[in-house]
């Protein structure tokens, strides 16, 4: 995405739910909170990728990874083991990594890793498509580290993506979405706004209008996957600026 060093500081009002940084992380830590469900089944669908690359590039065989997955997410059901988690006390996702490099550690025997969730339905999480979305990672240029940093921001950049597009069916423009979205990761004016303009019948000044339009959402909704993660203001800009020297791995 072009523009990056000038995404807006102004948090958009149109979050899914509560507007309170953090907010996603701590309803999963709670069942009695009314979000409890919808916190933890986005948190599991923004991370379950990240760390399954995570295992891969660490060694583990595409079975042994998925159930590991699984398993780790059933420990985290089973122990609530996200109330234990500070806002103040780091990256959320630092504290994610570092919690599975625990868990697996102490799970030698296989079998217990079955026992405490491995091979069962605790989320869909789409392990059919992993291995070819890891497939495309280079075999061994980057550590299980940065694979697992690089893997969550992109996944974080398609749940931003997926949710403009969602705005865009609602709305009866998916046509339109469908085809500007290029101008969303290109280089500015890489693509002439003239040969798009013609294509939707629109004018060059119109499409213009409408990049710019999307454009700005698409920043809102990055801010608001990234603000639900983080617990001040600040760290927005913090986890942007890691975000995109995630992606340059």
């Amino acid at each position: 995405m072009s523009d990056n060093a000038h995404i807006s500081s102004t948090p958009s009002g149109a979050s899914r739910f509560a507007t309170t940084h953090w907010s996603i992380v701590l309803a999963a830590g709670s069942p009695s909170s009314s979000h409890y469900q919808e916190a933890l089944s986005t948190l599991c669908q923004t991370y379950w990728f990240p760390l399954y690359a995570y295992l891969r590039r660490h060694g583990y065989n595409t079975h042994q990874a998925e159930d590991y997955t699984q398993a780790f997410f059933a420990y985290l059901l089973e122990k609530r083991g996200l109330r234990v988690v500070d806002p103040q006390q780091g990256k959320f996702r630092s504290f994610l990594l570092a919690t599975l490099k625990h868990f697996v550690g102490d799970e030698r025997d296989r079998a217990r890793a079955q026992k405490r969730g491995g091979g069962q339905t605790i989320l869909s999480l789409d392990f059919e498509n992993a291995e070819n979305q890891y497939a495309i990672e280079p075999a061994h240029e980057l550590s299980p580290e940065k694979l697992f940093e690089k893997s969550w921001a992109l996944t974080v950049l398609d749940r931003a993506m997926a949710q403009l597009k969602a705005e865009s069916v609602s709305t009866n423009r998916q046509k339109l979405f469908d085809r500007l979205k290029v101008y969303l990761t290109a280089k500015r004016d890489s693509i002439p706004y003239r040969d798009v303009a013609a294509e939707l019948d629109m004018t060059e000044g119109a499409v213009k209008v409408a990049v710019h339009r999307l454009r700005s959402r698409y920043r809102e909704l990055l801010r608001e996957e990234i603000a639900q993660t983080v617990a001040t203001e600040g760290e927005i800009e913090e986890e942007i600026r890691n975000l995109f020297a995630a992606l340059a791995y």
